[in-house]
């Protein structure tokens, strides 16, 4: 019994393991997006699990061990060969919106990868079925190992390479078959089997085939093309995958909003990729500020035109290129917030030479945290708060995005920025700019919708956005700005050929004017916004451009049902690309475990006898069926909570695994001293009420502790 319950524990410490590692990897070859597909497959093979134990209950319970080992064994095996496989399986999500065979090969995906957790549930189902005596402390061990697993895999994503993560995985599957098999046969040399399988297809298997194969329409990917470049490095964690690329024969010159009258280049520059996107770039730099001239022509130079040897805060730093900006334009001091300590250790160790010893210069202090965290604890006051771009040009116009929680930039996190600005400080936000236009207009909106909501009458005399051909650069005053401001502002643009989006006292015809546009979009929605009815703006603009907050905090959903008829009619003319795929990948999702289930499911329970007590049929699913829609819909509610208190989305969800699982383990162990239904009305009450005190009480919460080291708030 004791090695059976190991064994369980075993099993759902690697399955749910695996579930987080997929959803990490599928970040990395395809996009963030496949997270909720991993949900739904994992839950998918449980529950078909469940009918094929139903079905072949009689057979299986006559070699129960045995049918665990073998259980186990398989569970192991194709973790590992359903990895291989799926990353051979031509499927492109941005072709998802024209091409129909794309779905077809999403559903391939999804089965594939549905098959380990079908073979883990197995053995789970497997113990339930055949040890209905040992429920309570089977279901104890299988939550509890679920729990540890998700702390496991994250612990292990900081040592290991993802590819290399897998095989831990795979290894503690295989020691759960050697136990049950074990107890399977009384032939010792038996036990050995699983594990000499397992070996057997390592040594198959050629090394390469555990690689990560990017989508060839990732920024990496697409850079690895280009003649003479090669990876000079890559280091993992579950923040990112970092990858370092160099090209000697055709150099980096990355300069989002670089003006086309700028008079001077970039110097040589190191790419650097997180998940195979998101380019960032180091700059050769020998110490001699004068040699990044280059960065004035930008648009995110603004706010220096504004300001005299600023404060500055940078969040974002990245490869550091924001930081030199500051220092280049006079700053005396820069506090530089990075979330990802392996980028700033690029900078700081691994290429310092490279980057000139940027973060070592005296003026700049480094702080390894995330963005708004780092706002709410820290008491300093700041002349400059700079968020530069944080993704790429190609995700950020792809749609690839568009379910991505991102709090920075809410209402509410755009209120904590103002708040810790000196009287005469400056807000700066720097974005792409898509066409049709939809973040800048949703940024412009959630700058006026946070000075209103801090009281501002006339948010319009506090602003001033600017835009070059490919960003669009917002700044936002703790006061107003006068006529001086406003003459830099004007001169600035004039100087680089930048167009004035919107300004205190514009008049239309000071926009629209170099980098032309059919029409002044940006400026007229800015006029519309500031506005009596910008509501009436709202609902008649073809994206979704209200601004986000921090109870929806998608800033990339820009896409409406209203306008997909006609943007479908517009199809083949390039509408495509206006629609945000990852809505079709989820509602792909939906349909796929609709069919499966009712096809794997539901089918096949109606050749099941059914011998449970008279009158309890339809009760007993409805029960289950409500109880776990009800413990799923709570738990990614929290994941999705505590993304922004947490700070990144592999720690919520880990976290919030974790917790769950774990403590659903000890109610579990607890439910055996429950032997009258009726006592269940206690507990679920319990769940109900509590529910709601956390609804009411976690902003409370997340104010008190959102300063507070990762230890405490985890613990929290």
């Amino acid at each position: 019994m004791r090695r059976l319950l190991f064994a369980i524990l075993l099993i759902s410490t690697a399955a749910i393991g695996y579930e987080i590692l997929l959803m990490r990897v599928l970040s990395i070859v395809q996009w963030h997006h496949f997270a909720y597909m991993i949900i739904s497959l994992a839950l998918m093979g449980y529950g078909v699990s469940g009918t094929f134990v139903a079905v072949f209950r009689e057979s299986l319970q006559s070699h129960f061990a045995s049918a665990f080992a073998a259980g186990a064994a398989l569970f192991s095996i194709t973790m590992l060969l359903c990895f291989v496989i799926v990353q051979r399986v031509p499927f492109n999500a941005l072709e998802i919106v024209w091409d129909p065979r794309q779905f077809l090969l999403l559903t391939v995906i999804f089965l594939l990868l549905f098959v380990p957790f079908f073979f883990a549930a197995c053995c789970i189902g497997l113990a339930f079925a055949c040890r209905p005596d040992l429920v309570s402390r089977i279901y104890f061990f299988d939550l509890v190992g679920a729990g540890i697993g998700a702390a496991l895999i994250i612990g292990a994503l900081f040592i290991f390479m993802p590819q290399h993560a897998l095989v831990v995985l795979v290894v503690l599957a295989a020691l759960a078959s050697m136990l049950a098999a074990s107890a399977a046969t009384r032939r010792k040399r038996l036990v050995a089997v699983p594990l000499v399988l397992l070996l057997l297809v390592f040594t198959a298997m050629p090394v390469t085939w555990l690689s990560l194969d990017v989508s060839a329409y990732k920024g990496l990917s697409q850079m690895l093309n280009v003649v003479g470049a090669r990876k000079v490095g890559e280091v993992s964690s579950p923040l990112g995958l970092l990858s370092v690329v160099e090209s000697a024969t055709v150099p980096v010159r990355h300069a989002p909003g670089l003006s086309f009258a700028a008079r001077d280049l970039p110097p040589e520059q190191l790419a650097v990729f997180t998940d195979g996107d998101a380019m960032s770039v180091i700059n050769r730099f020998d110490g001699d500020i004068s040699k990044m001239a280059y960065l004035d022509d930008t648009t995110a130079a603004l706010p220096f035109e504004l300001l005299e040897t600023p404060k500055v805060l940078v969040l974002g730093a990245g490869g550091g290129t924001d930081v030199m900006l500051a220092l280049r334009r006079g700053a005396r001091h820069v506090d530089a917030v990075e979330l990802n300590p392996q980028m700033t250790a690029l900078v700081r160790d691994t290429h310092a030479d490279f980057a000139g010893h940027l973060y070592d210069d005296p003026r700049v202090e480094l702080h390894t945290s995330e963005a708004r965290g780092f706002v709410v604890r820290t008491n300093a006051r700041y002349d400059l708060i700079h968020v530069g771009l944080l993704d790429s040009f190609g995700a950020s116009g792809s749609g690839t995005q568009s379910l991505n929680e991102s709090y920075l930039y809410t209402v509410e996190g755009l209120q904590q920025y103002l708040s810790k600005l000196a009287p005469d400080g400056i807000l700066s936000v720097t974005r792409w700019l898509k066409l049709p236009p939809r973040d800048s207009i949703k940024l412009f909106a959630t700058a006026v919708e946070a000075l209103r909501d801090d009281g501002v009458d006339d948010p319009g005399k506090r602003l001033a956005m600017i835009r070059s051909w490919n960003t669009v650069t917002l700044i936002v005053g703790r006061g107003e700005l006068d006529d001086a401001d406003v003459a830099s502002i004007r001169a600035f643009a004039a100087r680089n050929s930048f167009d004035t989006v919107f300004f205190p006292g514009i008049s239309r015809a000071d926009a629209n004017r170099y980098n032309r546009l059919d029409e002044a979009w940006l400026h007229d929605a800015a006029i519309a916004l500031l506005g009596d009815d910008s509501h009436g703006f709202y609902e008649r603009y073809k994206f979704h451009v209200m601004p986000a907050t921090d109870d929806r905090p998608y800033f990339f959903h820009f896409f409406k049902w209203d306008s997909l008829q006609e943007v479908a009619a517009l199809r083949k003319r390039g509408g495509a690309g206006l629609i945000e795929w990852g809505y079709l990948v989820l509602l792909a999702t939906l349909v796929q475990a609709i069919v499966i289930g009712g096809l794997l499911i539901l089918l096949p329970l109606t050749r099941v006898r059914r011998d449970w007590p008279q009158g309890t049929t339809a009760r007993m699913g409805g029960y289950f069926f409500l109880l776990g829609l009800a413990f799923l819909f709570v738990e990614m509610a929290f994941i999705q909570k505590l993304i922004l208190f947490l700070s990144h989305p592999l720690y919520s969800v880990a976290v919030v695994l974790s917790g769950f699982l774990v403590f659903a383990g000890l109610g579990s162990a607890a439910s055996a001293t429950i032997s009258q239904p009726a006592r269940v009305v206690l507990p679920v009450a319990a769940i109900a009420v509590l529910t709601f005190l956390y609804v009411a009480l976690m902003p409370t919460v997340f104010e008190l502790f959102m300063g507070y080291p990762d230890s405490a708030r985890i613990a929290v």
